[in-house]
């Protein structure tokens, strides 16, 4: 039974080009494309954003790891849509109205799709009004909020009272992160959930699309 453990090294280290050859050699072997997205690179991405989380890892070598995971995907990306295999969930991301900083929406932009979410980027300065218009035209699990200004977290309030009043709210999830918030904050602020950083923002997105698949068994 493959190990897959020359891919989360891989994977671990950064090295795309070693990422492509080694998933591509998963392929020819066990020809299993779900089995090498989970357990290879969701898994070895995993280990670093836990990795992250305890300060034993910098963001480059984070961002390096899922620049990789990325790389692999794109291989896999074929023989999954051939296999009828579904994304965890759909998140729609952005960084709010009046703050054009972009590097830790795009960092767990990247976590989120080396996890098996589909994500739709809208980038920085985006107005409650855009993101309603896109939350209401898609099928999204999660929008999910970057702020990193003071002036930004009433841009973060009024994005989240707009799809409120746009009827999104009960079946679609907020989450929020930025260094302007706190968990506090974020729950004053009406949000379902805060990530301090981009692996807890995975963890986070698991739980809230859990939370949404058992509401709609029910």
């Amino acid at each position: 039974m493959t190990s897959f453990s020359e891919l989360h090294t891989a994977v671990a280290q950064g090295e795309i080009e070693r990422v492509r050859t080694l998933v591509r050699q998963e392929l020819d072997s066990i020809s299993d494309p779900v089995r090498i997205l989970e357990q290879g690179l969701i898994d070895a991405l995993e280990k670093v954003g836990e990795a992250f989380s305890q300060n034993r890892l910098f963001l480059p070598e984070v961002m390096m790891s899922a620049r990789a995971v990325q790389a692999g995907m794109e291989i896999l990306s074929g023989p999954l849509s051939r296999s009828g295999v579904e994304p965890r969930g759909s998140i729609l991301i952005g960084t709010v109205k009046s703050d054009q900083h972009d590097i830790g929406k795009n960092i767990v932009a990247m976590m989120l799709k080396g996890a098996g979410f589909a994500v739709k980027d809208l980038g920085v300065d985006v107005a409650p009004e855009r993101f309603v218009e896109e939350a209401s035209r898609g099928r999204y699990d999660i929008v999910a909020l970057s702020a990193l200004l003071t002036p930004s977290v009433a841009w973060v309030r009024k994005t989240i009272e707009a799809l409120g009043r746009a009827g999104l709210a009960p079946r679609l999830k907020t989450m929020v992160g930025g260094a302007v918030l706190t968990e506090k904050l974020a729950s004053e602020l009406g949000a379902d959930g805060y990530a301090p950083d981009a692996a807890r923002a995975v963890g986070l997105a698991k739980r809230l699309v859990g939370v949404v698949e058992r509401r709609t068994r029910e």
